[in-house]
């Protein structure tokens, strides 16, 4: 009774208003509620405040495969056993998480989209990486575990990892700092004096669009004819997108899904020849 006489004196443009309002709750709790609740207990659970760590879903962990199949001119099932080598590495996943003071529990592997970056490194092969933006090396140790692996079969290779702070890095120690080395200072700067001939590049550094786009015109001349670029940057600008079409290059974007995370996911955007 109360609620048609509210309606009967009310204009139809704010009855429709408050409709939508109801509408619009409905839809954020339907698509953000189970995130949003969750956003409290995963911080206190793990600590992290960025950099997350948390396992990508089976149906995720499939494209990702055949993402990379693309790139690389491989079979997805020959992918997804890196990826999968990836996720069993013991030794690698009890070095990344010894690290944290609240280790996330239940963790296949803490990597996420970074065992794209594993399968890339198994599948090519390359004989220097360089990726910018080390903070604690979670990608620096996931990538020489992968240089590891290549050497045992005859394929050695050799990883840079360049960063304005220097106490980043912690993680690339004991085995893996055997075989790569983190160049402190201005990423741009470091680029340069490198001397170099690059298979496999990362953008992970200051994550600001024109200095992701710098980055990529520095390590153009240092390519090799088969190099591969991977842009941690590439969910929020599109300047490897731009970058690949200025040098006749391909690109292709993937999107990470985390499970059982709060956190909507970044991705990988991947140029090559």
């Amino acid at each position: 009774m109360l609620r048609r006489l509210a309606k009967s004196l009310l204009p139809e443009s704010l009855v429709r208003r408050i409709r939508l309002s109801r509408d619009a709750d409905r839809l954020l709790e339907a698509y953000y509620g189970p995130q949003l609740r969750a956003v409290k207990t995963t911080v206190l659970a793990t600590g992290e405040t960025h950099n997350f760590t948390y396992d990508l879903k089976d149906r995720n962990l499939r494209y990702l495969a055949e993402t990379i199949a693309i790139v690389t001119d491989m079979s997805a099932p020959v992918i997804e056993r890196y990826i999968q080598e990836g996720i069993n590495d013991i030794a690698l996943r009890t070095h990344v998480l010894a690290d944290h003071k609240m280790p996330p529990r239940d963790l296949a592997s803490p990597f996420g989209r970074r065992l794209g970056w594993y399968a890339v490194t198994r599948a090519i092969k390359p004989k220097v990486i360089v990726e910018t933006g080390v903070e604690r090396g979670h990608g620096a140790v996931m990538l020489c575990a992968a240089l590891m692996r290549n050497t045992a079969e005859g394929h050695p290779g050799r990883y840079y990892g360049t960063d304005i702070d220097p106490q980043a890095g912690r993680l690339l120690s004991g085995p893996y700092a055997q075989i790569g080395k983190i160049l402190y200072g201005d990423s741009i700067a470091s680029l340069t004096a490198l001397n170099e001939t690059i298979d496999l590049f990362i953008n992970d550094s200051d994550h600001s669009a024109d200095y992701e786009y710098r980055e990529y015109h520095v390590v153009a001349p240092k390519l090799s004819p088969k190099a591969i670029i991977l842009g941690d940057n590439a969910h929020v600008t599109d300047k490897l997108a731009l970058f690949a079409r200025e040098k006749g290059r391909h690109f292709l974007f993937f999107r990470e899904e985390p499970k059982d995370h709060w956190y909507p996911g970044a991705g990988i955007g991947i140029s090559f020849l």
